[in-house]
């Protein structure tokens, strides 16, 4: 059967990775912050966006995950990393 879900039931694996990327931030990032940063890379995301891909309520397209790894200047392996 055909599973579109996290194991842990998520509709994604990153948001925990975003979550802490954007809090470990000196000074902490915003979600609207990060929201304004990635549609510097034409993504279109509000701080709901931000705040639903944190929670795991809402999947991540490829072009959005490798914004988001520019943004924190990080690698695509630790933002999907289940560390």
């Amino acid at each position: 059967m055909f599973k579109s879900k996290a194991e842990n039931g998520q509709n994604n694996i990153c948001g925990a990775n975003v979550y802490k990327l954007r809090k470990n931030m000196k000074p902490k990032m915003s979600q609207r912050a990060l929201a304004e940063r990635l549609q510097l890379y034409g993504m279109d995301v509000d701080k709901n966006a931000i705040q639903r891909i944190e929670c795991g309520l809402r999947f991540v397209t490829d072009i959005e995950l490798l914004a988001i790894a520019k943004v924190f200047g990080v690698t695509l392996d630790s933002l999907v990393s289940n560390d």
